[in-house]
């Protein structure tokens, strides 16, 4: 059985996907990108302030499903340049401190022109 999970706190789909979906003990988030949930719009100019925003809205998903970041167990990070990758880490690592598995790929083209996405598997 699954849940469909959904948060005001955390930018509606733009496509046809739900935030996150529960099933058993396992919270599976789509793909988030740097908008901000209240007015849909993209948030920050570079990589650093887009990953913080990715994180806030991951952090918002996770929440209304009943866990958090610190029972993360998988991540897939997408970033449009792998010339920002270090400015990359050093935000992700302030929300996830547990060193769950984890991709990071370059991605030619991301959603709305954004420069990072990043998708998270926690325990509930």
């Amino acid at each position: 059985m699954t849940e469909k999970i959904c948060t005001e706190n955390a930018p509606k789909a733009i496509g046809p996907y739900s935030q996150a979906v529960k099933a058993g003990n396992m919270v599976f988030t789509s793909g988030q990108i740097p908008l901000d949930p209240v007015t849909g719009e993209m948030v920050g100019n570079d990589i650093t302030e887009q990953t913080e925003q990715v994180m806030k809205n991951l952090s918002a998903v996770l929440a209304a499903a009943g866990t958090s970041f610190d029972n993360a167990i998988k991540t897939t990070c997408f970033i449009a340049d792998m010339g920002d990758f270090a400015a990359f880490n050093a935000v992700y690592s302030k929300y996830i401190t547990s060193a769950p598995a984890r991709s990071c790929v370059a991605a030619k083209t991301l959603p709305k022109g954004a420069l990072v996405e990043v998708e998270v598997i926690a325990l509930l």
